[in-house]
């Protein structure tokens, strides 16, 4: 009788420990909320590719409709087509998939927080001039 027990104490145990898709769900949830950060750095969009560059990594901006928002807030910002704006933004930073072509890290775009123009001194800058 003792052994009837025990198996069916056993037997519940494992039962109820069995895998439920909804918490699941939920573990999966908190994670991407920790994988949210703020960056800071220069965004650029030019020729349907949009890059973000901090001061250690470059990312590759996955298009989406916040990635848009931004394309379209930097625009008055820019003197030429080429020029970037600095920003500050909430993303998910993902690895490009093996098969795919970009930069080896990718972020998406949660939130627009900052969006300003980038001042540049002329020492900085690089001027081409022909030769005559």
């Amino acid at each position: 009788m003792k052994i009837i027990g025990f198996l069916l104490v056993v037997l519940l145990a494992f039962t109820s420990c069995k895998n439920d898709p909804r918490s699941a769900d939920v573990v999966e949830d908190k994670k991407d909320q920790l994988d949210v950060k703020e960056v800071s750095g220069n965004f650029i969009y030019y020729d349907d590719a949009s890059v973000l560059q901090t001061r250690s990594e470059l990312f590759g901006v996955v298009e989406n409709q916040k990635a848009q928002e931004l394309i379209k807030q930097a625009e008055p910002l820019k003197d030429q087509p080429t020029d970037e704006v600095k920003v500050t933004l909430k993303v998910k930073v993902t690895k490009k998939p093996e098969n795919e072509e970009g930069w080896e890290n990718r972020v998406e775009i949660i939130d627009i927080i900052a969006v300003s123009k980038v001042e540049r001194q002329d020492s900085e800058m690089i001027k081409l001039k022909s030769q005559e």
